[in-house]
């Protein structure tokens, strides 16, 4: 039987609309409109007055619920990840390996395979972040791991075959021609920690370079007399910015003049998590080195951020209250946007017939009250197979 949701205040493509209700049947939405309507001869399902948006979706996502992907590439670590970040309205999402060596890039893609193939809740690919970055800018990533890429390296990175595959780079450590190549093998490719000039970004964007992972961290600069990382990825209208809003990362002053410089539409959210989300812990093992989690932020011993402890609810509601945002343009951000730039804005990340049934329920407050990926909620996501979440989930 059909499943309606109603008795929410839903976001459209129009904003955020009273009085309708959303036909969902098996994993796809089919309907919505007026509850009289469309919630007739289905089973119904009461918002009680919730926000009811696109599931969010977080490209970069290093770990979860005590988990790190680096540590343990397996499904059933991307499985875990999942699980503890659903808990926070993220419906789809990428498992993210930092730099490491061939074997370990292996690995990860491989377990995103056997996680596509199992159905585990919520993977749409894999993330793979590094080893093919500029050591000046490596941030927390292992010296010893970077390189470039070659021929070895290319047939790895366009290997998935199911899913997608993001990749982030440093454009002057490789070639414009080999960016070409992976776009063309069907890898979204993104700059992130580099160095590169003005000049080298263009060349890369105009063979198909399409993102920039986490704005402003680890990359050049815009000054005034090289534009640098910076200035190539505000001044190009039709390429993606991920963002992480925690407050940590980037001043929201900084962040607040991006968002003049492009299209809203051209913005991302991201985590770019680690494993306390979602868990009690204060501290994890980065390759080697203890990471410590402390009032939201995860550092080294040197001082160095590595990665967040940032889940997606906190990103819109931080979107909201640090960027003068509103929800419709912050959750656009953390659902349609990534969708877009994967290349999957036809499936996911939007409350619309036709499309997958990955939503989250929120209060006003946007804490989570509830979630459905594949129309599958989270109350039931156990006994579906989706994963062993009973009960609603309220998060601070």
């Amino acid at each position: 039987m059909d499943l309606a949701l109603v008795n929410g205040r839903v976001m459209t493509d129009r904003g955020l609309e009273e009085g309708l209700a959303v036909r969902v049947r098996g994993s796809q939405i089919v309907a919505i409109g007026p509850a009289a309507t469309v919630a007739a001869d289905a089973q119904q399902h009461d918002l009680e007055g919730g926000l009811l948006l696109p599931g969010f979706i977080d490209i970069q996502v290093n770990g979860g619920g005590g988990a790190l992907f680096n540590a343990d590439p397996t499904a059933a670590t991307i499985a875990t990840i999942g699980e503890a970040h659903r808990r926070f309205g993220t419906t789809g999402f990428l498992p993210t390996l930092i730099s490491d060596d061939l074997l370990a890039v292996s690995a990860a893609i491989a377990a995103t395979r056997d996680a596509i193939a199992r159905q585990v809740p919520g993977v749409l690919g894999v993330h793979i972040e590094g080893p093919f970055l500029n050591p000046k800018r490596k941030g927390i990533h292992e010296l010893s791991k970077l390189r470039r890429i070659d021929e070895p390296a290319f047939e790895l990175l366009t290997s998935l075959e199911a899913g997608r595959t993001l990749v982030t780079l440093a454009p002057e450590t490789t070639s414009a021609e080999m960016i070409g190549r992976l776009v063309g093998a069907g890898v979204v490719v993104s700059a992130g920690h580099t160095n590169a000039g003005y000049a080298t970004v263009r060349a890369a964007l105009d063979r198909g370079l399409s993102g920039f992972t986490h704005l402003f961290n680890a990359m050049s600069p815009l000054t005034s007399r090289e534009p640098g990382v910076v200035g190539a990825a505000l001044e190009d209208a039709a390429s993606w910015c991920s963002l992480i809003v925690d407050g940590h990362h980037v001043d929201p002053v900084v962040l607040r003049v991006a968002l003049r410089c492009k299209p809203h539409d051209r913005f991302i959210l991201i985590t770019d998590a680690m494993p306390s989300v979602g868990a009690d812990i204060t501290s994890f093992v980065l390759q080697g080195k203890t990471i410590s989690v402390k009032d939201g932020v995860c550092l080294d011993e040197h001082g160095t951020l590595a990665g967040s402890d940032l889940d997606m609810a906190g990103a819109v509601r931080n979107a909201m209250r640090l960027l003068d945002l509103d929800l419709a343009a912050a959750s656009r951000m953390a659902s349609r946007n990534p969708a877009e730039f994967l290349g999957l804005g036809d499936l996911v990340g939007r409350i619309a017939p036709g499309y997958r049934a990955d939503l989250v329920l929120v209060d006003d407050d946007i804490q989570v009250l509830d979630s459905w990926i594949g129309g599958r909620d989270l109350a039931h996501s156990h006994e579906n197979g989706g994963g062993s979440l009973p009960g609603r989930a309220r998060h601070g």
